[in-house]
């Protein structure tokens, strides 16, 4: 790994250099882990599949190796920072690496969690390198907030990565699983070294690559499904019958939906898929409607 990258890009000396010019030290409470090298970012955008046509919203932008990758190859990219000194100092270090580029980065000073409105041109993609413990709320609630966004692609935990990209029935799948398989076909695009890091945390990396299709067809709301995969894992170890119970009013209301929907009231959560749960919810929303 060369310390200075060329081409634009930020490498390790220059990643060290600016941060302490800039008095920033990486903090665990904003998940602050900056990437130091340049073909991890080429990777990225390679793997994102985006062009000249896209706007891409990049969350936690920090120092900008990913985003000087990312302006050179799309129309615009809409940069969401809560750290208000990385997001004071990151249109100057565009200026200064890539100043042909600079006017198609516009930063937003906020916290990504509360974020439901973007300026226009709506995003087509989010790429990111996520802080980890924000990763799946914030993919979940871009993708409610913003039906524009078609293509995903985010660096997270590793551990979290395959969670998301899960198929049912596997040890790793969960709400966040079902959730995200709501919005988008949902995939592991790859693994990552804690080696392209600064600092390096004590865990691999994966990329998650999701495009987005239309949720399946039901007559429950999203909400409603949501609740429904909510009380299902809350007991993951109980039967659909027992852990929808609260959920449906009873245990005997559970049942009816459950078979009302074809599923087999003995069955668990962790065995059905986004489209079982959406007719699980439709069959509870017509039984309270009748």
């Amino acid at each position: 790994m060369t310390e200075d990258a060329p081409s634009g890009l930020l490498g390790a000396g220059q990643i060290r250099e600016m941060a302490g010019r800039l008095g920033v030290r990486p903090t665990k409470h904003w998940g602050q882990n900056f990437v130091i090298d340049a073909n991890t970012v080429r990777r990225i955008v390679r793997l994102a599949d985006v062009g000249p046509q896209d706007v891409v919203v990049e969350i936690g932008p920090g120092l900008g190796s990913l985003t000087l990758g990312l302006l050179g190859a799309v129309g615009r990219v809409l940069a969401v920072e809560i750290d208000p000194t990385l997001a004071a100092a990151l249109p100057g270090t565009v200026t200064a690496l890539a100043p042909a580029y600079s006017d198609r980065l516009e930063v937003i000073f906020a916290d990504a969690l509360t974020v439901r409105a973007l300026p226009d041109p709506q995003p087509t993609a989010l790429i990111a390198n996520l802080p980890y413990n924000i990763s799946v709320p914030v993919v979940l609630s871009f993708l409610e907030a913003f039906p524009t966004l078609r293509r995903v692609l985010v660096m997270v935990q590793l551990e979290v990565a395959e969670r998301l990209a899960a198929p049912p029935g596997s040890k790793t799948y969960g709400i966040p699983s079902v959730k995200a398989a709501w919005y988008a076909d949902v995939r592991l695009a790859g693994t990552v070294s804690r080696k392209v890091f600064w600092p390096s945390p004590n865990v691999d990396s994966g990329l998650v690559a999701l495009n987005r299709r239309e949720p399946p067809q039901t007559l429950a709301s999203r909400k409603d499904v949501f609740a429904c995969i909510d009380a299902a894992f809350a007991q993951r170890r109980k039967t659909l019958r027992a852990a929808l119970a609260g959920w449906a009013g009873s245990a005997v209301n559970a049942e009816a939906a459950l078979r009302a929907a074809g599923i087999d009231p003995q069955t668990r959560g962790e065995q059905l898929d986004i489209a079982a749960f959406a007719a699980i919810a439709a069959s509870r929303s017509a039984m309270v409607h009748q």
